[in-house]
């Protein structure tokens, strides 16, 4: 029995879709397993763990689904404002950002908040965990970029980690930043890029990092903390993926996604993979190729065979027509299981039933998971409002 490999894409229509995908020699397909109406507003964010798959959306909450028992595990509700990006780090913790400024991190043990920091005075475009989970960095609407130390790792006078090389200095001489810590809330590196950037990511060795402005992907080295390159994009972007550490995919307000070498800022290869504008790609690997996922507004997802060595065009290994305007998109693809798991009760619904399922999910009742009050942690320069119940920030049950 293959691999078990799911994908995951949120919609403006406030469906989130999960299709099955069974490989073949020649075509591979993708057949509705799931759709599920879980918000009242657009879905803006999906991420996935071994387990679970949270979506995010902007009726303000987080949407658990326990992919091992087949059903909704519940909501986390604590953002005010659209959540804007997500990030499991294994298969422990969850990490939140939203249109409030707040970084979060959950635990996925019981879900409980256990950190809820004020990381941005705009909005958290987007947040990415560093391969050692011990680093995280968030780009925000204040023209910002941040570092923050997760979990129990203590910062130092430099940032040193055994497993991960983050670099012996994030400058020449002392590191003469602020950071901060997601567990006591200390403050953090903050580097001013004068923009707005939409989009942060690490490289898989977690050596290098990029930060998408516009339509431009700067490129950062970690040791030196020194812009190495820049990669201009005809069109603006809207979401990227490493496929190595080197090669970086890249689709945007066209129906074009580019490879591009983030060292020598070649364009190794592109293909037309739409009729209208990439929303979003992710990808992932099976026997000895990479296939990569691109979802648009036109409804498609498609999958493409990638050969990452010979960078031939890409071949087009299957597709599935949800008839929704896609937003986000995310494969679910764990390590464990190995075979389909058993059959839901309800039967799943197709991709042309979307109305049908606006309707349904109208008359169920949601499930809600309850968490305790969560102290919110300003900055240090940060000016907080006065508030009457001591600064704590009372949690929506």
């Amino acid at each position: 029995m293959g691999p078990v490999i799911e994908l995951i894409a949120g919609s403006y229509e406030q469906i989130a879709f999960g299709y099955r995908v069974s490989t073949g020699e020649e075509e591979w397909t993708a057949t509705a397993d799931f759709t599920h109406h879980a918000h009242t507003a657009s879905v803006s964010a999906v991420a996935t763990s071994e387990r679970y798959i949270a979506t995010g959306s902007r009726d303000e909450t987080i949407q658990i689904y326990d992919m091992k028992k087949r059903v909704e595990h519940g909501a986390l509700l604590h953002h005010d404002g659209t959540i804007s990006c997500l990030e499991f780090y294994g298969s422990s913790h969850l990490l939140s950002g939203g249109q409030d400024g707040l970084l979060c991190v959950w635990s996925t043990r019981n879900w409980e908040c256990l950190k809820s920091i004020r990381a941005h005075k705009g909005q958290v475009t987007s947040l990415s965990v560093h391969p050692s989970g011990k680093l995280a960095l968030t780009v925000g609407t204040d023209k910002t970029l941040r570092f923050a130390f997760c979990f129990e790792y203590i910062f130092g006078s430099c940032c040193r980690c055994s497993k991960h090389s983050l670099g012996t200095k994030l400058t020449d001489g002392f590191c003469g930043c602020r950071t901060w810590n997601l567990i006591d809330g200390r403050s953090a590196f903050i580097k001013n890029i004068k923009q707005n950037a939409v989009i942060v990511k690490w490289s898989p060795e977690g050596d290098k990092y990029v930060v998408v402005i516009g339509d431009k992907v700067d490129v950062y080295d970690l040791e030196t903390a020194t812009l190495t390159s820049t990669i201009i994009n005809p069109k603006r972007i809207s979401s990227i993926k490493f496929l190595t550490n080197s090669i970086l995919a890249i689709a945007g307000d066209d129906e074009t996604v580019r490879l591009c070498d983030i060292n020598t800022q070649k364009v190794l290869c592109e293909f037309e993979a739409h009729e209208t504008r990439v929303k979003s790609v992710d990808s992932f690997t099976v026997d000895d190729f990479c296939v990569l996922v691109t979802a648009s507004n036109d409804g498609f997802i498609k999958m493409w065979k990638l050969n990452l060595e010979s960078l031939e065009p890409p071949v087009l290994l299957g597709k599935v027509n949800t008839t929704a305007r896609l937003t986000c998109l995310a494969v679910w693809k764990p390590t464990t299981l190995q075979e389909p798991p058993p059959e839901v009760k309800t039967e799943p619904t197709t991709s042309h039933d979307v109305k049908d399922v606006l309707e349904l999910e109208k008359k169920r009742k949601r499930k809600r998971v309850r968490i305790s009050t969560v102290e919110v942690v300003q900055e240090e320069d940060a000016s907080p409002k006065k508030k009457k119940d001591g600064g704590k920030k009372k949690l929506k049950t």
